[in-house]
């Protein structure tokens, strides 16, 4: 299995990673229900504030749902940024995957934090606690 993304898109969760750093960004990326396609990017706002944990503010996160209920959407992508380690899910991202149909992402902006330069995007399944890392494809 592999993630189908947008140059765009991509673009668009590393920007957020880059401007929310050093605290740690995160979001969604909602699409057709059942298309594994994702197409609109929403930003979210990290209201643990941290450089070590990300947490969607629960009163957003309802909004969000019934928002992507209203368009017929899922959450396709679920993204986050590690500021100071890898692109690799932590034991806190695996305890609240709770989305087993979603890509999950994380982006780390540990070498270049804030400016232009590398980065790792990587892209996991957790389903059951379990992580496995798939390709990902970029797209025009």
């Amino acid at each position: 299995m592999a993630l189908r993304i947008s140059r765009e898109l991509v673009g668009s969760i590393v920007a957020h990673a880059r401007q929310d750093h050093p605290d740690e960004a995160c979001g969604v990326i909602a699409g057709p229900i059942d298309s594994d396609s994702p197409q609109r990017f929403i930003p979210m706002i990290n209201s643990a504030r941290s450089p070590n944990f990300y947490e969607f503010d629960s009163s957003d996160l309802l909004k969000l749902y019934r928002e992507m209920d209203a368009n017929n959407e899922d959450p396709i992508v679920i993204y986050h940024s590690h500021t100071h380690t890898e692109a690799f899910p932590s034991r806190t991202d695996v305890a609240y995957a709770s989305e087993p149909g979603a890509h999950y992402v994380v982006v780390s902006t540990r070498e270049t934090g804030n400016d232009d330069g590398p980065y790792e995007f990587r892209s996991f399944r957790i389903i059951d606690g379990e992580i496995s890392e798939e390709e990902v494809e970029i797209t025009e």
